[in-house]
């Protein structure tokens, strides 16, 4: 299992905008082949920023996800992104 974590910045006004015009992406990765859970979510206290959360079961899987990217539209409106892979070799209950 793997898991995508971190953080996309996008111009404050226009953060609304830019996460409406990702649902269908979200969509799309959520009923994708192997995708556990996606998520793109607004900060509460910074206006700029947007969290991101995906939990894939292989790299294969995200791969064959990640061919479709983003939009060229939405590519060019991320400021700064500070997201990385984490690769999972257990999970266990809190």
């Amino acid at each position: 299992m793997l898991i995508i974590a971190g953080s996309l910045r996008v111009e404050p006004d226009a953060r609304d905008g830019y996460l409406a015009d990702c649902a269908p992406v979200i969509a799309q990765a959520r009923a994708a082949a192997g995708c556990l859970d996606f998520l793109l979510a607004a900060d509460p206290l910074e206006p700029g920023r947007i969290h991101v959360y995906e939990r894939w079961e292989s790299p294969e899987q995200l791969a064959a996800f990640r061919d479709s990217g983003p939009s060229e539209e939405q590519a060019v409106a991320i400021l700064d992104a500070d997201v990385h892979r984490y690769l999972i070799s257990g999970v266990e209950a809190p």
